[in-house]
This record gives C-alpha cells, structure tokens and sequence, in this order.
C-alpha cells in the first residue's frame, strides 16, 4: 500500500513547475466560484429574494458562458492562452464584487450585468487552462496536471467552507455571508501573482488556415476553414452528447442545493459551509487516487462504477423530502450528500482525459470550449425550468429526481464512449 501511494505521489512530482503557477491562478479564482456556490444564495435570501428569484439570477452568468465559450473556441486556436489568464484574472474579482453590490442594493438590472461579467470571465480561464495543459505538459504527466486542474474546485470549497464557519462562529454580524464573499472576491486578485509566474515559451495550437479576403468567395472558403474543415465533428458530437446531458440535469441540483438543504432540512449557511467543506476534503482525497485507479482498472471503473454509485446516492439524498418531518432525515440527507459529491467529481478528471483522447489533439480547444458552453447553457436552461418549476409548487424532490434520470442515460453513453474507446486503441 505504502508503494503504490509513493508511486502516486511521485506521478505529481513529475509535474513541470509551470502546470503548479496555472494552478495557483485557478486556485484563487475558484475559491471566489466556492465563495459564490456555498454563500450567495443565503445572502441573496436574506436579501429577501425568492427561491426562483435566486435561481434566475444565477442563471446569468451561465448564460454568458453559453454565448461566449464557443466563439472563444475558434478565437484561441493557435494564439498564446497567458492573455487570456490574465483577463480573467480581473475580470472575475471586479464583477464579483459588482454583484455583491447590486444584490444588496437590489438593482435588478446591473445584478444580471454583474453576473453575466462574472460568467465572461470565469470562462476565459476554463476554456484556455484545459488546452494549455494538454499543448505544454508530456502526455505521461496529463492525468495528474488534469487532476490537479479539476482538483482546485474541491480544495477552493474546502477552504472557503471552512473559513466561513470558523470566522462566522467567532462572529455572525462581522463576518456575514455579504462580508465573506467580499473577502473571498478581493483575495480573487491575487491570481495575478501566478500568472505572472508562468514564463515558459507556450506552445500553441495549430493556427486556423485563412487566407487574404479579395473576393466574396474567400469569406466562405475562410468560414469553411474556420469551422468545418479543421474539426472531426462526428467525433465531437459524439462526446458532448453525454456532457450536455449530464449538464442538464446537474442544471436542475447542484446549484440550488444549499436551497434544498435551507428549506427542506434547516440548515443554514454556517452549518452547510462545513458540511461542504468536509466533503469536499474528500472529494480532493479521491481526485488524488483518479490516475492510479484509471490506470489499474480502467476507466470502466474510474467513470462508469463512480457515477452509477453516485446517482443512487443522489437519490437517496433527493426522497428524503418525502419523509423530512422525521428526525433522523436530516442525517440521511447529509451523508448521502457527502458520499455522491467525491463519487461524481472524482470522475470529471477522467471523463474529460478520455474525451480530449478519443477527439484527439486537433480537436481539444473546441472540446474544452463546447463543453464550458454545454455546461453553462444547460445550466442556464436548467435554472429556467427550475424558478418555474417552484413557482408552480413543485417540491425540490420532483425536481432532483429529472436529475437522476438524465444522469442515468448519460453514464450509460460515456460507457459506450468506453467501449468506442478501447475498440480504437487496441
């Protein structure tokens, strides 16, 4: 056992410096998305807005990534990504400060702004990072660049989850969920520092070929070029199926279920603050183990057992509303919900490695890209239906369980994806 942790370990020591400054960078600006997922919407409801409000607030700024991630798809094929790093380095702190402002003030119009600017700017980095990793690391180190990518998410909600309980212990009024995430959106600043650090020569992507436009033909013969001809789209279709629908249910769940636990089990900010942050430790425990077990066991193992696991628990989690009035629900509910988030996210940095393989490398910038759009336009779609699913009264258990149906037609596609997979290598 001792062996195989040193062998792990020693997988991330091989890592090359600059992947660790790209990570610091996505540290800070996740812990600002972690601020965001476990406090906003306490403090939007103390604010006094409404649960379907809420929702269609957040809905925002996964609208904006909707629009913006696949035209930024194309537009960074073949230009250095440290430009974008940096846009999004004070993008998203400023806008999340402007948001905090509006929620307060209750200026409807400049919220939604506020939100959308957030979402402009977290998808600057997600849809560059992924790439930069895959053109600027040795294929024998992606898993563990990838893991450590995805792994920033859980390591961010720890730390934001466990400082907010602590602080908010000490003292409620000072440090309020308004007052947290203003802490957490100025500390988003200090992303700057590592970018500044990343000074390797990057190696880009392939450019796009156009040509000079003399003639009307060209502009087609170039939109042609652009869109059509560097792609394999039967390949990049078949892997943003399973994404979109696996987005679209996790749409309908995940980022209300602060809400979920709130009103159907009383649990408040402080408590759900370290409740996540708990599980989240273990989250990034089992993203550790991910390159191990996908090389040992495959990824049969690695994503199809993880997800089918994590869909039970989610189900278990999602009918306790049917029997909520009994003490020990509340129990259930949390424990349920601390074993599904490790299972579900541990298999995101395999389920991304395997699609970017299957694409393969010509393809990865618009994979990275449709997948941050799939994600935020299901999202947003998803928050749609959700604020007017309980507006009609429809209980959160309804709701979640469109969520454990979808997922269960994707898992079963990404097992396909497996099998396409290992027919192909062999």
């Amino acid at each position: 056992m001792l062996q195989r942790v040193r062998e792990i370990i020693d997988g991330y020591r091989k890592v090359e410096q600059h992947v660790f400054y790209l990570i610091g960078t996505q540290f800070f600006l996740q812990l600002i998305n972690a601020a965001f997922f476990i406090l906003f919407n306490y403090f939007m409801e103390k604010e006094g807005y409404p649960d379907y409000d809420i929702a269609g607030v957040v809905a925002q700024r996964f609208m904006a990534v909707m629009f913006l991630a696949a035209p930024l798809g194309f537009f960074i094929r073949g230009k250095r990504l440290k430009p974008f790093f940096y846009a999004a380095c004070f993008l998203v702190p400023s806008f999340s400060l402007l948001s905090i402002f509006a929620a307060e003030n209750h200026y409807y119009t400049l919220l939604d702004w506020g939100m959308r600017g957030w979402g402009v700017g977290f998808v600057l980095m997600q849809v560059s990072g992924l790439p930069f990793i895959l053109l600027n690391v040795k294929k024998e180190q992606h898993s563990e660049a990838i893991a450590m990518w995805f792994q920033m998410w859980s390591v961010t909600t720890f730390f934001a989850g466990t400082i907010n309980f602590v602080l908010y212990s000490l003292n409620p009024e000072l440090f309020s969920e308004r007052n947290m995430l203003v802490l957490f959106s100025l500390l988003g600043y200090c992303s700057i520092f590592f970018v500044r650090k990343i000074t390797i020569v990057e190696k880009p992507s392939e450019p796009l070929p156009l040509k000079p436009v003399s003639a009307p033909q060209d502009i087609f013969d170039n939109l042609y070029n652009i869109i059509i001809k560097p792609y394999d789209w039967g390949r990049i279709v078949s892997v943003v199926i399973p994404t979109l629908i696996i987005a679209v249910g996790a749409g309908f769940t995940i980022p209300v279920i602060n809400l979920f636990f709130l009103n159907v089990h009383g649990i408040g900010a402080g408590t759900f603050s370290i409740m996540t942050a708990t599980t989240y430790v273990m989250v990034a425990i089992v993203i550790i183990f991910m390159p191990y077990i996908r090389r040992r066991y495959g990824y049969g193992i690695a994503i199809t057992l993880f997800q089918s696991l994590a869909i039970l628990a989610l189900f278990i989690m999602a009918t306790t509303e049917y029997y909520s009035g009994l003490s020990f629900a509340v129990y259930i509910a949390v424990f349920f919900y601390m074993i599904r988030q490790p299972l579900m996210n541990a298999a995101g940095p395999m389920t991304s490695e395997l699609t970017m393989y299957y694409v393969g490398e010509r393809n990865q910038e618009m994979i990275s890209a449709l997948n941050a759009s799939i994600w935020s336009g299901s999202w947003f779609v998803s928050m749609q239906l959700f604020a007017w699913l309980r507006q009609l009264d429809y209980r959160y258990v309804t709701i979640f369980l469109i969520t454990v149906v979808l997922y269960v037609f994707g898992v079963a596609w990404y097992a396909y994806l497996i099998y396409l997979y290992r027919r192909e290598s062999g």
